[in-house]
């Protein structure tokens, strides 16, 4: 028997950054490799909105970033399935090429661009931000979309963000930026405070202008499924993956 059309709700992120991208280029992909699975992609507020729609089983498959995945995950009744890891997200501020802002003390009380409310990356950031004792002001944004121009147009002095080929930092790289990670000592004390991040390096030519290897801390994203998604459809996932 022919098995029917399966359709699958991908849930992603606000437009802007990484998670769209890549879960248009999941759901074609999977879709291309089984022509009986149809995902389609949703926009939502990110990480921290994804984890409970899927507990509720009102998104099939979700993006999910590694901080918030792994606490998720680490939940003693939890039924939610890991499908694919994504990809690592080493995590870092970007500035504009005549920026003072050398290290990431020298953002201490002015305005960063963290992400949106929902999002992984913003968690990450406010997390870096915290162990470090820095405490910069805020701005939370409606879509990651928005990020770039404000560090372009001075309303931030950074933008923070996470990941090779993430849409916010090739826009302001691409207008001369350049990048603020953290330092050495910076980096161990991060892990110190936070099993859940690993040291991770943005490998030289991630992004425009950027000529060396960045060192920093970050995560590993996943794509998660729903308590309810039935096995064979998981497998055939994997498989199409």
């Amino acid at each position: 028997m022919t098995p029917l059309l399966v359709s699958l709700i991908l849930g992603t992120a606000t437009p802007g950054g990484g998670f769209p991208v890549y879960g248009d280029a999941f759901a074609d992909m999977v879709n291309a490799q089984d022509a009986k699975l149809a995902i389609q992609t949703k926009n939502t507020k990110g990480s921290a909105e994804n984890v409970p729609l899927l507990e509720a089983n009102q998104l099939d498959l979700g993006l999910v970033a590694g901080e918030i995945a792994t606490a998720a995950l680490a939940k003693p009744d939890t039924k939610l399935r890991i499908i694919a890891a994504m990809y690592s997200s080493p995590g870092m501020f970007v500035v504009r090429g005549d920026s003072p802002v050398r290290a990431i003390a020298d953002l201490k009380g002015k305005p960063v661009a963290l992400g949106t409310q929902g999002s992984g990356l913003t968690v990450l950031g406010r997390g870096v931000l915290d162990v470090l004792g820095i405490e910069v002001n805020p701005i939370y944004l409606d879509k990651a979309a928005e990020g770039p121009a404000m560090v372009m147009d001075g309303r931030a002095a950074a933008l923070w963000g996470a990941g090779i080929g993430w849409p916010g930092f090739t826009a302001v790289a691409k207008a001369g930026g350049r990048f603020v990670a953290p330092n050495a000592g910076e980096i161990q004390q991060i892990l110190a405070k936070n099993s859940a991040l690993k040291a991770l390096t943005m490998p030289a030519g991630s992004y425009p202008g950027q000529d060396a290897p960045l060192n920093t801390v970050g995560s590993w994203s996943f794509v998660l499924a729903k308590p309810e998604l039935p096995e064979d459809v998981a497998y055939r996932l994997a498989r199409a993956i």
